[in-house]
């Protein structure tokens, strides 16, 4: 699809939120896909980047991205300018199994630019089961990097930040944060987490619910090249019975049960 640039603004030291008229995956969209863009002007860089869902409105037709300028294709996108269109496959990729009820407590822990799904996933909550069950436990280096934490505030939840530096909230990675939230929590109360950020901090998320019996859903990062299943880049490995077995994270995933995951 090309899809028209709504409005491009910066929004830390090196993020950016990007609004963009599309309909069609505005309506189709759920929370955890992602869409395959293509950065350049023209076919340079080559592949497209794989930038997470932060937000789609059926109703205006639009679908917004959030991201962080890592290298060449993503500092090319920082130069686009509304008005001019982007090439975007999507909506692509497994999302997010959405609560049904309210009887359970919810969890979402972001780490840095991973608040992108958790925001979609956040607000689709507020809009089906509500946030005053929810807790949002919100991680960055730094306190400059931290990212909407307004945003997450005003759908009524419980918000809690971490800084690697202590710069803002708690002085420490979140998944430490983490496991004092849930010593805190009363025995017996049901319990779903949801995580979003790099591996190392997924797989820490991982061990301490797998250890605690909680019901937890992560959202992986992988590197892609094609985006829609073929070229094996994004190989996530997993458990398949008694033995493991190799999937996209471009269709299978990215969002995966915590325990299927195989961390190595």
């Amino acid at each position: 699809m090309k899809l028209a640039i709504i409005e491009h603004v910066k929004v830390g030291p090196r993020s950016w939120r990007l609004e963009l008229d599309a309909p069609e995956p505005a309506r189709e969209s759920v929370p955890g896909q992602f869409v395959h863009v293509l950065c350049g002007s023209s076919y340079d860089p080559l592949l497209r980047r794989p930038f997470s869902i932060h937000d789609a409105d059926a109703e205006s037709g639009r679908i917004r991205l959030l991201y962080e300028v890592r290298g060449r294709g993503t500092a090319l996108l920082a130069e686009r300018c509304p008005g001019e269109t982007l090439d975007v496959l999507g909506p692509l990729g497994q999302g997010f199994r959405l609560p049904e009820t309210s009887d359970a407590r919810l969890l979402l822990v972001a780490g840095g630019i991973a608040v992108a799904p958790l925001y979609f996933l956040a607000r689709r909550i507020a809009d089906t089961v509500g946030c005053a069950r929810t807790t949002f436990l919100i991680a960055a280096r730094t306190k400059s990097m931290l990212l909407c934490v307004e945003e997450f505030s005003s759908l009524g939840g419980d918000v809690r930040l971490a800084t690697d530096d202590g710069s803002a909230g708690y002085s420490g990675f979140v998944t430490r944060l983490m496991s004092e939230y849930l010593e805190g929590l009363t025995g017996g109360e049901k319990l779903i987490v949801f995580a979003c950020g790099p591996m190392p901090m997924l797989e820490g998320v991982a061990g301490i619910t797998k250890a605690r019996g909680l019901k937890c859903q992560i959202s992986t990062e992988a590197k892609m090249a094609c985006g829609v299943g073929a070229c094996m880049s994004c190989a996530i490995k997993v458990r398949a019975g008694d033995s493991f077995e190799y999937v996209r994270a471009c269709r299978e995933g990215p969002v995966f049960d915590a325990d299927e995951v195989i961390w190595e």
